[in-house]
C-alpha cells in the first residue's frame, strides 16, 4: 500500500480481491443467503445482473466471491423469504438505507497530508458541528470551505456529529443504521476524506461522534437475519440492547472504530451515551475497544483520542491521555453553569439548585459534581464515582452542545435564555480553564439560531415520534397544556430542518463581530499562556466568598500557577476576595473588573478574571 493510501481490512462487508469482490455476512438466523449484483439509477428501478449463492462457513458466517464485481458495483443480500437487505458493513449507500450497497475502493483516495500525526490531547479545543446544518448546502464539501474560519477562530479540533447513514432526507444524527457508510446526503466517502485531509493540512484535528448503544428505528435489518445481535432480556430507551457478549458483535464495533480512525484518518472518536451499553462480559466492550485502538497505533507516533459521554459519571474507563479513554463529557459542569445563568431548576437541573457555587468549585477542581451522592432528579439514586484523582484534562467542559440545545422543545440556545454579560462570563470561564473546552457551532459569534430536533422517518413512524416528543415535555413548565405542546416544531417538517441551519449571514453584524473578536482573543490567550501550563496541572485550592463568588487555583510541578476569580451572579460581590491574584491578568470580563479587584472594591456582576501567579 502506498504511504499516501489508508485502508482498514475487515472480516465482513465487501472486500476487494484480485479475483473480484468477496462478500461476507454474519446471518446466523437464516438457512441461505444470496448476494445480488444489481444496476440502476434509482432504488425502485434495479436490474439484477448476477446472483451468487453464499456459502455457509460456520458460526453464522456466509461468504461468496463475485468475479465481475469491483469498485462502484451495487449489491444487496437476498434472504430466503425474498427480503433484500443492504450490507450492514456497507461503505456507501447511494440510494439510502433501504437501497443496495456500493462497493468502494478504500485505497483509491490519495491523502495530501499523509504525514499528519495529530496533536496532543492537552492542546484540544473542540468545535462541535452538525454536518447537515452547519452550512446552507449541508455537505462535507461545504464544511471544508469554512475550515479557515475555524483556524482563524483558534479551535484545534472539529467534532462532527454522527455521519452514519440514516433514513430519509435529514436527521439530527442519532438515528444511524449503517455505521460504516457516511450518509450520501453529506457526500461520498472521498468527500469526507477530502474534508479531513483539508483540516489536517490546516493543523486541525477531526473527531467523529459514534453511536454504539442503539440503531435508529428505521432501516436496521439485522433483526431479520441476525437476531442474536440483540439481547431481548436487556432493554434500553431504544429497545433490546446490543448483545456484546457475542464475538461477531464485539468485532463489528471494534472494527467500526478502527475503520474510522485508520481508513478516514479521524483523530478521535466521541462515544455517545455509553451508560446505555449493557455488557456483563469479563472484559467490557469499552475496555477491549480502547485496548485494540491503543495497540493499533502503538509505536506510530500518532495522537488518537477517545472521549466518552457517560451519564453515570463513572471514572473507571478514564486514565492518562493516550492510555485508555482520554476524557469524558462533563454534564455536571454544563448543568451547574446553565442553572447559574438562567435560573432553570426543572428536569435534571433540579440536581444543581442547591449550593451551585459549591458545586462549581467541586467541578472545577475535581471534575464531577456528583461522585456518589444521591440525585433528587433520579428519586434519590446515587450517581457517580470519585473523580478527584483523575487528570484535569479528562473532563470536556461546555456551556452548550447539541444535546442541551436540540433536546429543548424549541431548540433554544443559551444566548436566547441568559443575559449577554452572563454568557460572556461563562465563556471566559470555559475557554481559559485548564481542561478541553467545547464550543457548539455558531457559539463564537453568539448565534441565536435554534438547533431543533429534526428527523425524516417513513410515514408509519411519524405520528408516534411526534406524539412521543411532545409528551416528553408534558411535565415541564409551560407545556402542561396540549395546545402549548402542539406548538413544538414538527421534526419531520422541512422548516424545522431549515430553521436549524446556522445563520452565517449574521456573523458580521456589529454585536456578533464583537463577540467573535473577543472569543478569538480568549483562544489566542489560551494557546499562548494557558496550554503550555496544562500538562501536570492540578487544583490546589478553591475558596468561596459572597453569594456567587469563587476563587480557584491550579499549579503544575514546574511551579506555574493559574488562578481565576469570579462572581457568577447578577449582583456585586461585596465580601473581600480571599487572596487576589498576584501575577499578570490574562483576561477579564467585564472591562475594568480587574481594577475593582486590585483596589479591593466589590466585584461587578458576572465577573471572571484569569491571572498567572508568580
Amino acid at each position: 500500500m502506498s504511504p499516501d493510501r489508508f485502508t482498514h481490512d475487515m472480516p465482513f462487508g465487501a472486500r476487494l480481491r484480485p479475483d473480484g469482490v468477496q462478500f461476507g455476512l454474519w446471518a446466523p438466523g437464516v438457512s441461505a443467503v444470496t448476494v445480488e449484483v444489481v444496476t440502476g439509477d434509482s432504488p425502485h428501478a434495479l436490474e439484477v445482473l448476477a446472483a451468487h449463492p453464499m456459502t455457509a462457513t460456520g458460526n453464522g458466517w456466509w461468504r461468496a466471491t463475485a468475479a465481475q464485481a469491483g469498485p462502484g458495483t451495487l449489491y444487496r443480500f437476498r434472504l430466503p423469504d425474498g427480503l433484500v437487505v443492504p450490507d450492514p458493513a456497507s461503505r456507501f449507500q447511494p440510494f439510502d438505507v433501504h437501497g443496495p450497497s456500493q462497493v468502494v475502493d478504500p485505497g483509491a483516495y490519495a491523502w495530501q497530508a499523509a504525514d499528519w500525526q495529530g496533536r496532543p490531547w492537552h492542546e484540544t479545543v473542540l468545535y462541535e458541528l452538525h454536518p447537515g446544518t452547519f452550512t446552507s448546502d449541508g455537505s462535507f464539501a461545504a464544511i471544508a470551505e469554512r475550515l479557515d474560519h475555524l483556524v482563524d477562530l483558534g479551535v484545534t479540533a472539529v467534532e462532527l456529529m454522527p455521519v452514519a447513514d440514516f433514513p430519509g432526507r435529514w436527521n439530527w444524527g442519532y438515528d444511524g443504521v449503517l455505521l460504516f457508510a457516511p450518509d450520501a446526503r453529506y457526500g461520498t466517502p472521498d468527500d469526507l476524506k477530502r474534508l479531513i485531509d483539508a483540516a489536517h493540512a490546516r493543523g486541525l484535528m477531526v473527531f467523529l461522534d459514534v453511536v454504539y448503544n442503539h440503531f435508529g428505528p428505521e432501516g436496521n435489518y439485522l433483526h431479520t437475519y441476525a437476531k442474536p445481535f440483540f439481547d431481548e432480556a436487556q432493554h434500553t430507551p431504544w429497545g433490546a440492547a446490543i448483545d456484546f457478549s457475542r464475538r461477531p458483535v464485539r468485532d463489528f464495533y471494534i472494527h467500526n472504530a478502527l475503520f474510522w480512525l485508520e481508513e478516514y484518518r479521524f483523530d478521535g472518536l466521541r462515544f455517545d451515551a455509553v451508560h446505555a451499553i449493557e455488557d456483563q462480559s469479563a472484559l467490557h466492550i469499552l475496555d477491549e475497544l480502547a485496548q485494540r485502538v491503543r495497540d493499533h497505533v502503538a509505536g506510530s507516533g500518532r495522537h488518537v483520542h477517545l472521549v466518552l459521554e457517560n451519564d453515570d459519571n463513572a471514572t473507571r474507563f478514564l486514565g492518562e491521555p493516550g492510555v485508555r479513554f482520554d476524557a469524558q463529557w462533563n454534564d455536571d459542569y454544563h448543568h451547574i453553569v446553565h442553572h447559574l445563568l438562567t435560573g432553570e431548576g426543572h428536569g435534571y437541573y433540579a440536581d444543581y439548585v442547591d449550593a451551585p457555587m459549591d458545586r462549581l468549585a467541586r467541578a472545577l477542581t475535581e471534575g464531577f459534581d456528583y461522585q456518589g451522592a444521591p440525585s433528587p432528579h433520579r428519586d434519590g439514586a446515587t450517581r457517580g464515582t470519585p473523580s478527584a484523582d483523575v487528570p484535569l484534562t479528562a473532563f470536556v467542559d461546555f456551556i452548550q452542545n447539541h444535546d442541551q440545545i436540540g433536546n429543548r422543545a424549541f431548540g433554544d440556545r443559551l444566548t436566547a435564555l441568559a443575559p449577554p454579560q452572563a454568557v460572556e462570563a461563562a465563556l471566559a470561564l470555559l475557554l481559559l480553564a485548564p481542561r478541553p473546552p467545547l464550543l457548539f457551532m455558531g457559539e463564537e459569534w453568539g448565534s441565536r439560531q435554534p438547533f431543533l430536533f429534526h428527523v425524516d422517518f417513513g410515514e408509519d413512524l411519524r405520528q408516534p415520534v411526534r406524539d412521543g416528543r411532545r409528551n416528553e415535555f408534558a411535565r415541564f413548565p409551560g407545556f402542561s397544556d396540549p395546545e402549548a405542546r402542539a406548538r413544538i416544531p414538527d421534526p419531520f417538517a422541512a422548516d424545522t430542518r431549515d430553521h436549524s441551519r446556522l445563520d452565517w449571514e449574521t456573523r458580521d453584524d456589529p454585536a456578533a463581530a464583537t463577540r467573535l473578536a473577543w472569543i478569538k482573543g480568549l483562544l489566542a490567550t489560551r494557546h499562548t499562556a494557558v496550554t503550555p501550563m496544562i500538562p501536570g496541572l492540578r487544583a490546589v485550592g478553591a475558596a468561596r466568598f459572597a453569594d456567587r463568588g469563587l476563587r480557584v487555583t491550579w499549579r503544575n510541578p514546574a511551579g506555574s500557577t493559574l488562578a481565576v476569580v469570579m462572581n457568577l451572579g447578577p449582583d456585586p460581590a461585596e465580601a473581600p476576595v480571599p487572596g487576589a491574584p498576584t501575577g499578570p491578568v490574562l483576561a477579564a470580563t467585564p472591562p475594568g473588573a480587574e481594577t475593582a479587584l486590585a483596589k479591593g472594591h466589590p466585584l461587578p456582576p458576572w465577573t471572571v478574571i484569569w491571572a498567572r501567579e508568580m
